[in-house]
């Protein structure tokens, strides 16, 4: 097994973890508080990462230069948008449709990694993309009284397109940080990929300082106030985000964010185990066809 899997599995495990905590992290501040721990609380871990690989492993320190530089802006600012455009679905009455079409972000990125960087996918991979892709959208839609037609017919309404933009931006910074870890040129993958993360965090937490200071200074005595779960929040997204950049260091960012839907089967596992939920028929069939996709994957991997 190519070592970027268990990676990729490990990181989307890690990302449902932080996701079900910043949902917590709601009730107790804003929207944009519970998106800022993610990077601000992240921020310490991601140097630390650095910092262990550097002192405690020997791995020399690489030089950033002006094309990683350039690559950290646009995949880090690129992130922000799309979480912002996935968020502003939320306020729509009806936002299944435009969540799905956010979904779309694996196949966005095999587009995206073709024309910035040349990447070409193999048939069967972009089979197993398309296969995935459309589970998780059935996914997306199923609780949706639109449902599987309704997807069809809304392909070019307000909310599909906003989800199409969402994921294409979360497709750009994908690819970014896939090529800002690689511009690195050294001395290992784990290295490059923790650079890459320490830069990205420390630019995204700053943007957002900005904006609270600037737009909701509310946020900042609740953010202090609910510290401690922050930081597992922080350590949960950082660790996360490691594993993706270390995947992507390794493998096409397309291919990576395939695999990593398998977060949405953790999601379904947790609902049927541990809060004993029923599924209904559309979810089971999206969730065979995430698996499917994933198996595909791995095969022609």
């Amino acid at each position: 097994m190519e070592l970027w899997i268990p990676i990729t599995i490990a990181a989307a495990f890690l990302q449902n973890v932080r996701s079900a905590m910043q949902k917590h992290l709601k009730g107790v501040m804003g929207t944009t508080g519970a998106t800022f721990v993610r990077f601000g609380f992240g921020l310490p871990f991601a140097f630390l990462f650095v910092a262990v690989l550097h002192l405690a492993f020997g791995h020399a320190l690489p030089r950033p230069n002006g094309g990683f530089a350039l690559w950290v802006v646009a995949g880090g600012v690129s992130q922000i948008g799309a979480t912002f455009l996935l968020v502003h679905l939320f306020s729509f009455r009806n936002f299944a449709v435009g969540t799905a079409y956010s979904r779309t972000e694996p196949a966005q990125a095999a587009v995206l990694g073709l024309v910035f960087l040349g990447e070409r996918a193999s048939a069967g991979a972009l089979a197993a993309i398309a296969i995935s892709v459309f589970g998780v959208m059935l996914l997306s839609v199923s609780d949706s009284p639109l449902g599987r037609r309704g997807l069809a017919r809304a392909l070019f309404g307000r909310n599909a397109l906003i989800g199409l933009a969402s994921g294409a931006l979360f497709g750009v910074a994908a690819v970014a940080y896939r090529a800002a870890s690689l511009a690195l040129g050294g001395p290992n993958f784990m290295m490059q990929a923790a650079v890459t993360l320490a830069f990205t965090i420390a630019l995204q937490t700053a943007l957002m300082l900005v904006w609270m200071a600037w737009r909701e200074r509310a946020e900042f005595a609740r953010i202090a106030a609910a510290w401690k779960p922050s930081l597992i929040v922080g350590l949960a997204g950082a660790s996360a985000s490691f594993g993706w950049f270390m995947a992507m260091t390794l493998q096409q960012a397309a291919i990576v964010k395939a695999l990593a839907q398998v977060e949405l089967l953790f999601t379904f596992a947790s609902s049927v185990l541990f809060f004993r939920e029923r599924i209904t028929p559309s979810e089971t069939a999206g969730c065979v066809l995430v698996a499917a996709g994933i198996v595909v994957l791995l095969l022609v991997g």
